[in-house]
């Protein structure tokens, strides 16, 4: 059995080649149970643990499952928060194949979902990027994004000033334009795509801030509890989600406002297999209003490591 670390996954998951292979899955056949979510108990800590278990299989191709981890309180252990691992099996036989770095391949394929619903969700004009959070992930969902769009400055707003300017010094370092903005208010204001990957259980951002002819992508919120966006971001715009199962069973982006009345699962205009499959053109005029509000599925850690194993 083959073991592929982070190197060896970003090595043969160039932006393309993910986006290529999620565009694929999300149109044919893959079978997707829902995953299992337990929250694990830890004593001391102001917020539970999360455990995930997420199979997926092609039928007569292959087989995957990830086992993933989420605690909060790893970040004060200079610890990631993410722990996960993934098993690609012969889905005939059941032998395995090779297994992942799980944390890898769940950023990568997270950033990717995001960048290829903004294909067909974004202005293609889009200009400017706002980065919502500043851990991990950030960085991929900047680079996904940036696959495609031609973005002409990166904005980064953080709660930490510090991780926030990093984050910025860092980008400036491989030649992009980007800085920080002070108020978030100001940074959705000026931004054409909006990228939240926080843990945030109040809105961040509300729709009364979005341009017309913006792209909300919200990537954080996925338990009831959490969201990033407030009920009118949602309600005044055109919503789009990765899978109907995940998204309304643990989005709270969506399951709060159609709580309150305000929004209802009938809104939700596709999801990523009807855009992929071509069922719904995606964005409708240059001044539409876009959502995408995604929870993952394990569709996407399948591609992803098939993706990897076929390279």
């Amino acid at each position: 059995m083959q073991v592929f670390d982070a190197r060896a996954i970003a090595d043969a998951l160039d932006w393309p080649t993910l986006l290529g292979a999620l565009r694929e899955a999300f149109s044919g056949d893959c079978v997707t149970p829902q995953r299992h979510h337990h929250a694990i108990e830890t004593p001391g800590e102001e917020a539970n643990g999360i455990m995930l278990i997420m199979p997926a299989w092609q039928p007569g191709k292959f087989l995957g499952t990830k086992l993933a981890t989420l605690f909060p309180g790893n970040a004060d252990r200079g610890l990631e928060t993410i722990q996960a691992s993934y098993v690609l099996s012969d889905a005939t036989t059941g032998q395995p194949l090779a297994i992942f770095d799980g944390g890898e391949i769940t950023q990568r394929r997270t950033a990717a979902a995001s960048a290829l619903a903004s294909s067909y969700l974004s202005r293609p004009d889009a200009a400017t990027l706002l980065m919502v959070g500043t851990g991990r992930l950030a960085p991929y969902l900047i680079d996904a994004h940036c696959a495609v769009r031609s973005f002409g400055e990166i904005l980064v707003w953080g709660r930490t000033p510090e991780k926030a300017q990093g984050l910025v010094d860092s980008l400036v370092e491989r030649g992009l334009s980007a800085r920080r903005v002070v108020e978030l208010e100001q940074g959705v204001r000026q931004a054409d795509v909006v990228s939240c990957a926080t843990f945030a259980t109040e809105p961040l951002v509300h729709g009364a801030w979005l341009g017309e002819g913006s792209h909300l992508d919200l990537v954080g919120g996925f338990t009831y509890d959490m969201r990033e966006s407030d009920d009118e971001a949602i309600s005044n715009s055109s919503v789009f989600i990765d899978t109907r199962e995940g998204a309304l069973s643990e989005a709270g982006d969506l399951l709060q406002p159609i709580d309150a009345g305000v929004f209802s699962s009938d809104d939700i205009c596709a999801d990523l297999h009807e855009l992929s499959s071509g069922r719904h053109a995606g964005r409708s005029t240059p001044a539409e209003r876009t959502t995408f509000k995604s929870v993952g599925t394990a569709l996407e850690d399948l591609a992803a490591a098939i993706a990897v194993w076929q390279r």
